[in-house]
């Protein structure tokens, strides 16, 4: 009955996302598509993505967003087969706002090939993108075009 029910919740899900086809973004201010550079990021902007961030009630939706996440693809298959583009790129997204906080980024998916842009406040940051990106399942390629601002560190 589980197994039933959680299908039944993640086809809802996939069905939502697949509908939103936009870039899935990690803060309200990122760019809408990878193909805009997001170079927007100031100081207050980054303070208030990493507040939004670091709020423990979104702490709590972005942790709870990657562990269904897992459990579905635990539960249906080994994760990779058959992952659409939108299921992957909503997981990158949450991966990424969860663990770099004060970023503005934009990420696109195509064919298990991840697309992330925007701006980021530190090097450090810069380079988790790609192996932050890479531990979701069906991520076959990713293409880092994020730049660093670190005028808009907070």
């Amino acid at each position: 009955m589980n197994k039933i029910t959680l299908l039944i919740l993640s086809s809802l899900l996939m069905l939502g996302s697949v509908a939103c086809s936009d870039a899935s973004k990690t803060s309200s201010s990122a760019p809408d598509t990878t193909a805009k550079a997001g170079d927007s990021l100031d100081k207050s902007t980054a303070q208030s993505n990493q507040a939004d961030a670091t709020n423990e009630t979104r702490r709590k939706q972005l942790d709870s967003n990657i562990r269904a996440n897992e459990q579905r693809n635990s539960a249906t298959n080994d994760g990779s087969a058959n992952r659409s583009d939108a299921q992957i790129k909503s997981e990158v997204s949450s991966k990424l706002e969860a663990n770099l906080p004060a970023s503005q980024l934009a990420i696109d998916a195509k064919d298990g090939v991840v697309t992330v842009s925007g701006t980021v406040v530190a090097q450090d940051q810069l380079a988790k993108i790609d192996k932050l990106s890479r531990e979701i399942k069906g991520v076959r390629d990713v293409q880092v075009k994020a730049t660093l601002k670190p005028s808009a560190k907070p």
